[in-house]
């Protein structure tokens, strides 16, 4: 059996290539993490370090703590971290360093003397037995009790967005948690998730009924059931893509990453896929432009017959016939469905109607139909090109 987590589980949901490159593959990458990533761990290990002193009963000055995180941070930073912002929004890696400084210096100051609950365990590595036998990996920031019997699974979070009550409510990282810790302390009468928000330096906190964490524990069991019969994983593309390390390993990006190594703005031109993609856009800025022109010439041949009474106008060496008929206008809503309804009872459905091909196209490729239909048609391989504006370029 294979042991989980939440950051597997959600990998796979994120984009199933990552996945497929991360935990299957193995893939060593050139980028060792992020700079929110690292900036996050550098977080969670000083106040760490600042529980488990004040577990032996230490007093821990605000700015020791500090010196502690500084002196960390130059441990271990390196300059291949990947900085996302750093040209869109000129941030340095020194920005995040006091970034990381503010949510210490804040929590520090909301929660001393760090008193709120009896530390029972920092940063856990256990593992708890899912109903269909494979591990879940418990990992708990802070566990703490009360004297009343109430239980708190904490998490401490950089992000740089608030998570609203219908979010707690929703996670499964955390919930998952408090499972295990149902299981490891009978006396517990509640479980309380917490989420500490740094950035904001307040709190979400949640709670899950047993009959909740029944269904979760469910929901996870179907998801590792669908990773585990996954035979292709498809990449998923999304603003997260902007901070994924397998950039160089990924087709949606290996040639962008090798364009950045270009210094020479000729040698960049040159490149072939370059050339390809640029006149590919002026080929279709052009039909686009030839296809508006069109409208417009249809437009003022219908003008001009109309005018002088011809169905017929004649050119040097070419004649357009210009002729006028009618056309239906299929009803709309309620009306629709009426009319459909109509032609069925009348026996002229299926004479009249024809097949979605994008829609069954959808459901075969997916496995969304019966057997005996998918065997009748070929699945071949195909391509489909579309052009978009690159992110990194600014209009003129």
């Amino acid at each position: 059996m294979t042991a989980y987590s939440h950051s597997r589980v959600s990998c796979f949901e994120n984009c199933p290539y990552q996945y497929k490159l991360r935990y299957i593959d193995k893939v060593k990458v050139n980028v060792p993490t992020t700079i929110e990533a690292f900036m996050g761990e550098i977080v969670h290990q000083t106040l760490e370090h600042l529980y488990k002193l004040k577990k032996f009963k230490k007093r821990v000055a605000l700015n020791v703590l500090i010196k502690f995180y500084r002196d960390l941070w130059d441990k271990n930073y390196s300059e291949d971290i990947l900085i996302v912002k750093a040209e869109k929004e000129k941030l340095t890696a020194n920005n995040y360093k006091k970034m990381g400084e503010k949510f210490i210096t804040h929590y520090y100051e909301r929660m001393k003397p760090f008193e709120e609950m009896t530390i029972l365990g920092l940063e856990t590595t256990d593992r708890m037995t899912l109903s269909d036998g494979n591990q879940w990996h418990v990992r708990i920031d802070k566990l703490g009790c009360d004297n009343k019997g109430n239980y708190f699974v904490c998490d401490y979070k950089t992000n740089a967005r608030m998570k609203d009550q219908g979010e707690a409510d929703s996670d499964r990282q955390l919930a998952l948690y408090s499972v295990w810790v149902k299981d490891k302390f009978p006396d517990a009468k509640s479980v309380k998730l917490i989420w500490h928000m740094l950035a904001f330096n307040k709190d979400a906190i949640s709670e899950r009924t047993d009959e909740q964490l029944e269904k979760l524990q469910q929901d996870v069991i179907e998801r590792i059931k669908e990773i585990e019969n996954a035979k292709e994983f498809p990449r998923k593309q999304s603003a997260l893509c902007d901070y994924c390390v397998y950039k160089e390993q990924c087709p949606s990006f290996k040639h962008e990453v090798e364009l950045e190594k270009i210094e020479d703005i000729k040698k960049f031109k040159e490149d072939e896929g370059v050339k390809l993609v640029d006149e590919y856009s002026e080929v279709k800025t052009k039909q686009a432009e030839l296809k508006k022109a069109e409208e417009e010439f249809k437009d003022n041949l219908i003008k001009y017959a109309k005018q002088f009474g011809v169905d017929i106008v004649y050119g040097s060496n070419k004649k357009c016939s210009v002729k006028e008929f009618d056309k239906i206008v299929m009803p709309e809503g309620e009306n629709k469905e009426k009319f459909i309804q109509l032609m069925k009872d009348k026996g002229l459905y299926e004479e009249l109607s024809m097949i979605c091909y994008p829609r069954l196209n959808s459901k075969v490729v997916g496995g969304n139909i019966d057997n005996e239909l998918k065997k009748m048609v070929d699945i071949i391989r195909d391509f489909r090109l579309s052009l978009s504006k690159r992110k990194d370029v600014e209009e003129d």
